[in-house]
């Protein structure tokens, strides 16, 4: 039987859609490819468009796609595996399984970001590879908000309650190398509308504008040692 608690996770992981948009997951995609290998994990998977994308590169063997409301299994490539589970909790998968996990835009959504970048530790095989993504807070639009708004602008409405842990770049930095992990780099995805705007940043300065303060979206790349 459905838990209250359950049921209400449920409700804000389906209000998201399950999908990203293009520009993150091309940002996720440049960082991820070089190390897709061996086994992979889609942390958040959504409707499949990164597992998919991961399932056809030649080195990886298989993708296991993790979400709590997953589609159906029946449009999946044959290399992706889905596992319906709640990511707030421990993964009911042995240690040290994979050699790449891809988290986007999903740890908004969970309620503890210590404790995940933990079970992303333990269930990363030595040398394993970490690309995830969550909102850019400290980009322009969003500081914006929190001044006029008294919060960042992806953890206002409609986004909330779906996104529920606003991180900045140095919160990013710390969780991860307290989980374990080494390496760390903080990227960005170079694409961010201008507020109140339909257009980006870049398009508004033929791509001269990027960064921390021109994106909608941080991207961190991280290694198990």
């Amino acid at each position: 039987m459905t838990s209250h608690l359950e049921a209400r996770r449920i409700a804000n992981a389906v209000r998201t859609g399950g999908v990203s948009h293009g520009p993150i997951y091309d940002a996720v995609l440049a960082r991820a490819l070089p190390a897709a290998r061996g086994r992979v994990l889609d942390f958040g998977a959504g409707t499949g468009t990164m597992a998919a994308r991961l399932a056809a590169e030649p080195a990886v063997t298989d993708v296991v796609a993790a979400d709590l409301a997953p589609p159906e299994e029946g449009n999946a490539p044959a290399k992706v595996r889905w596992l319906r589970a709640d990511l707030n909790e421990p993964l009911p998968v042995a240690a040290q399984q994979f050699d790449l996990l891809v988290a986007v835009e999903i740890i908004e959504h969970l309620e503890n970001p210590r404790a995940v970048a933990r079970e992303w530790r333990r269930l990363l095989a030595p040398g394993g590879m970490l690309v995830m993504s969550t909102p850019n807070v400290e980009c322009i639009r969003s500081l914006l908000a929190l001044v006029f708004r008294g919060h960042f602008l992806p953890f206002t409405e409609p986004w909330y309650p779906a996104h529920i842990t606003a991180l900045t770049a140095a919160d990013v930095q710390r969780v991860l190398a307290e989980a374990g992990f080494e390496e760390i780099r903080i990227g960005y995805s170079g694409h961010g509308r201008l507020p109140k705007l339909a257009i980006t940043w870049q398009q508004a300065s033929l791509g001269a504008l990027r960064g921390r303060r021109f994106s909608d979206n941080l991207v961190a790349i991280a290694r198990v040692p």
